[in-house]
């Protein structure tokens, strides 16, 4: 990648489009736009650049309060980084909240864009906050205008040093902001500073803006904001004595915080980062009141966002932060289950089956001067399968403790380990982890609510909280919920063991329907997590409901390997490199390896491979396939029951998911579908 002093300027006359009429739709905008960049030779493929634009535009939309619209992307296609701008008339929906924009910059990144070109680009959009350059962008009589105009916020002239230096700031600020009265809850004599992270999918726009929002709030509001933009120009930390000594924190993200664990014990305010650009200066005076409030919501990993105060546009909803809660007690379960199923696997290799009722008196009560029957094979199996099993005996515990950790925090470990503790004790097994881990976190984050005695508050966290919490949640799920709970598991149990025919045959269309969904998602989890639970009980009908979930999940990322090879000219050429790495991804049972073609063509792949995802589950489940292991693929072929017809379920949900894909690549043409021409590195060449 050359630098930018290398390349075209990145906007240009023959870029602008002035009082221009491109129809009432987005999706007309971003073609004409696309065309005129690639016309001017700054991209090979203007549809392919078109879909590029669209596919980031679906994430969600890029309209801005204003009339102003930023749609943006990086893509193969585009020779050097560069803008497109058109003046509406009329204007177009971009999806921003006050109305249709006229005012609609199309950024154009390569793949491999430096931080360089990602600076400049971002330039533009803090300079989109200033209402004096969007007024000079609306007056501008000639393209040559708009280029000044541009290239004076991009590529700035050097400015004298002032007088006196303002209040620190990591990002400048409007100089034109109207002053508004300071808040009430910020009036103190001390000076005040806040720090903030924002953060979008791609980091090329919006992560700026609601920096420079931020920033700009923060100004008329008569406090520092220092922000940290987790970006695609790269990321400087904040100093952490300027995290340790500020008065809270803002979380402006679309994506995951990095580094969420530096501001942990902070009054934090949470949202999107839309909201940051819409209303910065509510977010800022929340901010500030919530430093003044020993009650306010505080940096705790997803408890973080619990609080009343943080809400807002944008602000995550009851049930997505049931599942976030609920997928992060799964995700702490998974190395339980893998390490303890896959020692029990190579117990069951060396031992046989037979070793499962007598590991424990082997290992106990035999020593390797004194081998049991079978040897120092069998001593070594029952040995595997006992270190195997107490690893295992975690999985309901680590399931509720995480689960009640996600919502309290550490306070919450000790009466979520305590709550699935006891849900195994009284039998009530994986569904009573979930229910005392979510009962145990819940009463957790209400005694942390409580008022005490200022002396006290230091013994919340270690001895307040995990005592009345261990104490309220062992009582429910002993006296109230543990019998029922345990009821439900066994009868699922036995439902599951009497299950045939026709039945058997549905629960494995569903398990791969599921397992092929979201590719590591929610459902494909949730899937998984059903299935690895029952392998704590190791009868017939768990470890076939295993065997399903793992071919199933293996089908995705082979079949999309065999696609990409059958016919590679309807993938692109970076597609075809992940389609070989899926091969082995695939083999190892890494749903994951189809992740990139997913994300570029979901409405063609995903339904492609839940049908192989189906037809695989239900093959598995008629031929009573067993799986012992719980991941590992085909690597863990020792541990798999009748291997021949799993690999024959395996291998016919895969050839049927890569024929679908190849048929709907080909003949299913989506609006923003790329003809085959369009995607064959030849022609592009060309």
């Amino acid at each position: 990648m050359s630098t930018p002093t290398n390349d075209p300027a990145i906007i240009a006359e023959e870029l602008i489009l002035l009082d221009a009429d491109l129809g009432e739709s987005k999706d007309g905008v971003i073609s004409r736009l696309s065309e005129t960049l690639a016309a001017a030779g700054r991209a090979t493929e203007a549809e392919w650049l078109r879909d590029a634009a669209l596919a980031r535009e679906a994430q969600s939309a890029t309209g801005l309060p204003g009339g102003i619209a930023i749609p943006h992307c990086r893509a193969d296609v585009v020779t050097s980084a560069s803008l497109g701008f058109a003046r509406l008339n009329p204007k177009v929906d971009f999806g921003a909240p006050d109305g249709p924009a006229d005012l609609v910059f199309l950024i154009a990144a390569p793949t491999g864009a430096g931080s360089a070109h990602m600076k400049l680009l971002s330039s533009l959009a803090r300079a989109l906050v200033k209402p004096e350059f969007v007024a000079s962008l609306r007056a501008a009589a000639t393209p040559a205008d708009i280029v000044a105009l541009v290239d004076g916020v991009i590529n700035p002239a050097p400015k004298a040093a002032p007088a006196a230096a303002p209040a620190a700031s990591t990002v400048p600020a409007s100089e034109t902001a109207p002053a508004t009265p300071e808040p009430a809850a910020t009036t103190a004599d001390a000076p005040k500073h806040i720090v903030a992270v924002t953060a979008c999918p791609t980091g090329i726009a919006h992560t700026y803006m609601a920096a420079d929002s931020l920033v700009a709030a923060g100004e008329r509001a008569g406090v520092t904001v220092h922000v940290e933009t987790q970006g695609s120009s790269g990321s400087t930390p904040l100093d952490p004595s300027v995290i340790a000594s500020a008065e809270a924190v803002i979380f402006a993200t679309d994506v995951g915080v990095k580094g969420k664990e530096r501001f942990a014990g902070k009054p934090v305010v949470s949202s999107g980062v839309k909201r940051a650009i819409n209303e910065p200066d509510v977010m800022v005076t929340e901010a500030l009141r919530a430093s003044y409030d020993p009650n306010a919501a505080r940096v705790s990993g997803t408890a973080a966002s619990t609080d009343g105060s943080s809400s807002g546009a944008g602000e995550l909803g009851w049930g997505t932060r049931i599942r976030q809660i609920l997928l992060t007690g799964v995700s702490y379960m998974i190395p339980f289950v893998a390490a303890g199923g896959l020692l029990i696997a190579l117990g069951f290799l060396l031992g046989g089956y037979e070793i499962s009722g007598v590991a424990e008196d082997i290992v106990v009560n035999n020593s390797i001067t004194s081998l049991p029957d079978g040897g120092l094979t069998a001593y070594l199996g029952a040995v595997l399968f006992q270190i195997g099993a107490l690893s295992f005996s975690f999985l309901v515990p680590a399931l509720a403790g995480y689960i009640s950790y996600a919502i309290a925090d550490r306070p919450g470990l000790a009466p979520g380990f305590t709550a699935g503790a006891v849900a195994v004790l009284v039998g009530a097994g994986f569904i009573g982890g979930l229910v005392g881990g979510l009962i145990a976190g819940f009463v957790a984050l209400w005694i942390s609510k409580w008022r005490i005695p200022t002396v006290l508050r230091g013994l919340m966290p270690v001895v307040i909280i995990p005592l009345f919490a261990t104490l309220i949640v062992g009582g429910i799920m002993f006296l109230v919920l543990g019998k029922p709970l345990a009821a439900i598991t066994s009868g699922l149990t036995d439902w599951l063991n009497g299950l045939s025919g026709s039945s058997v045959v549905i629960l494995g269309i569903i398990l791969g329907l599921m397992m092929c969904f979201d590719l590591g998602g929610p459902v494909n989890k949730a899937a998984y997590a059903f299935a690895t639970a029952g392998l704590s009980v190791t009868d017939t009908a768990s470890l076939r409901i295993m065997a399903a979930v793992m071919a199933a999940g293996m089908v995705p990322p082979l079949a999309l390997a065999l696609a990409s090879a059958l016919r590679p000219k309807i993938f692109t050429e970076a597609e075809r490199e992940n389609g070989k790495a899926a091969w082995f991804l695939g083999a190892a049972f890494i749903s994951e390896g189809a992740i990139p073609f997913a994300a570029a063509d979901p409405l063609r792949v995903i339904p492609s491979m839940m049908a192989g995802g189906a037809v695989t589950g239900a093959l598995i489940m008629a031929t009573d396939v067993t799986l012992s292991a719980p991941h590992g693929g085909i690597f863990v072929f020792f541990a798999i029951g009748k291997l021949v017809w799993f690999l024959v379920a395996l291998a016919a949900g895969t050839i049927v998911s890569a024929l679908l894909v190849v048929f709907a690549k080909q003949f299913v043409k989506g609006k923003n579908a790329p003809t085959e021409e369009a995607l064959d590195p030849d022609v592009v060449a060309a």
